[in-house]
């Protein structure tokens, strides 16, 4: 490493806490006037001079700047230091920085260490408690195990309950985050799947007009008549115009339109009449009539989805039936009771003469799909001499929006 490099990025400075700064000045001048008034915490051990006191006091003081950085070495030292001080005529000072360090240890160590201290210093408080009475057999010997118990146990079991508490306050802001995030994904996924259900929506809407212009360009290509090909340019024209109509709308409220915007009607089963009668103009060339039996109750809304689901299965069969259907009659019919909507259209089965429109076969899928995120039943297949589209929707608000 070039010296530029080496100046550009210094090594990282040791800067202890403020708090821990004025903690270790203020232990250490405590223990400094108690020792120098000759408040002691004993004065019946003559081992050492009083001045020997001092030793523990001023090597534990500097160890309260270490307190949060590293409190295994900390506890270490100050386990030594206050055993010590014992050999001394001791200092209060001293005792209060390493119940302070014990304290600390259990706080920011590490959580191995931080649950082993708290039942260790039990057991020693304990064992103290015991040994002390057996050996001295008077009851002032409880008082040492006291106040070993105030000394180290208590507090690291004071420690331990605020370290819990600060665990169980981060778990609930952790919770809180989750349950925001998974509340924004949840958001996210519902926007997500209605814009798929507004371009399935813009999927049909554009495949049945523009099935309904390519059978109708194919017709006016294939049968050489004016008549024929004037009647099938004026389909290819209303088609086209509904088509542009609705692709508009849905493009408008994918864009998010603001309300200045011209609202369009949602198709709904009134409009049945007309699409049966579209149909009818249709596919008069290729032999097909269309017939609509409408027995639903009068008086008695649908939800908006039901009735839009229903127009567009209607919608998709009849377009299917001009596609494929063999000449002979198209029945629709639509039914309500016992809280479902019935849709059945039946189409004859059989090869039809003369070209046809080419399909994806998406169709069936996306009936399908309505139905079933409505909680219905789809079918759809040939029974006999005929093709059969079945669809029984729930007719209950509760049970659409449920």
């Amino acid at each position: 490493m070039t010296p530029t490099t080496a100046a550009a990025t210094p090594a990282r400075t040791f800067r202890p806490h403020r708090d821990d700064v004025l903690l270790a000045v203020f232990s250490v001048l405590a223990g400094l006037a108690l020792w120098s008034l000759g408040i002691y915490s004993t004065n019946n051990r003559h081992f050492l001079p009083p001045w020997a006191a001092l030793v523990p006091l001023l090597v534990l003081g500097p160890m309260e700047l270490l307190r949060r950085t590293a409190p295994r070495v900390t506890l270490v030292v100050g386990t030594v230091g206050v055993i010590a001080d014992q050999f001394t005529v001791g200092n209060l000072g001293t005792v209060l920085i390493f119940t302070d360090l014990m304290y600390a240890a259990v706080v920011y160590g590490k959580p191995a260490m931080a649950r082993r201290l708290p039942i260790t210093t039990g057991l020693v408080t304990v064992t103290v408690t015991i040994t002390a009475v057996a050996w001295l057999r008077t009851p002032q010997s409880l008082m040492i195990g006291v106040i070993t118990g105030i000394v180290c146990f208590g507090p690291a079991l004071t420690g331990a309950t605020l370290r819990n508490h600060r665990e169980a306050a981060e778990a609930a802001r952790l919770r809180a985050e989750q349950t925001a995030l998974l509340a924004e994904m949840d958001r996210s996924q519902a926007v997500v799947a209605e814009r798929a259900r507004m371009a399935r929506e813009l999927h049909d809407m554009v495949a049945n007009h523009l099935s309904a212009i390519a059978i109708h360009s194919t017709a006016a290509l294939s049968i050489d008549s004016p008549a024929t090909s004037r009647e099938a340019l004026g389909v290819i024209r209303e088609n086209s115009v509904q088509g542009l109509a609705e692709m508009r709308r849905l493009i408008g409220l994918l864009r998010d339109a603001g309300a200045e915007q011209e609202a369009v009607a949602t198709p709904s089963l009134d409009g049945l009449d007309a699409l049966v009668e579209q149909a009818r103009a249709g596919g008069a060339a290729s032999g097909l009539d269309f017939v609509l039996h409408d027995d639903r109750p009068p008086g008695e809304p649908l939800p908006a989805p039901v009735e839009l689901a229903g127009y567009r299965i209607v919608q998709e069969s009849l377009t299917n039936a001009l596609k494929h259907a063999a000449p002979g009659t198209v029945r629709v019919r639509v039914t309500r009771a016992d809280g479902l909507l019935g849709v059945r259209v039946e189409s004859p089965y059989g090869d039809r003469p003369g070209p046809r429109a080419p399909g994806s076969g998406a169709g069936l899928i996306g009936m399908r799909e309505r139905t079933e995120l409505l909680g219905g039943e789809f079918s759809a297949g040939r029974t006999g001499s005929l093709w059969l589209v079945r669809a029984e929707l729930p007719a209950e608000e509760k049970a659409v929006t449920g």
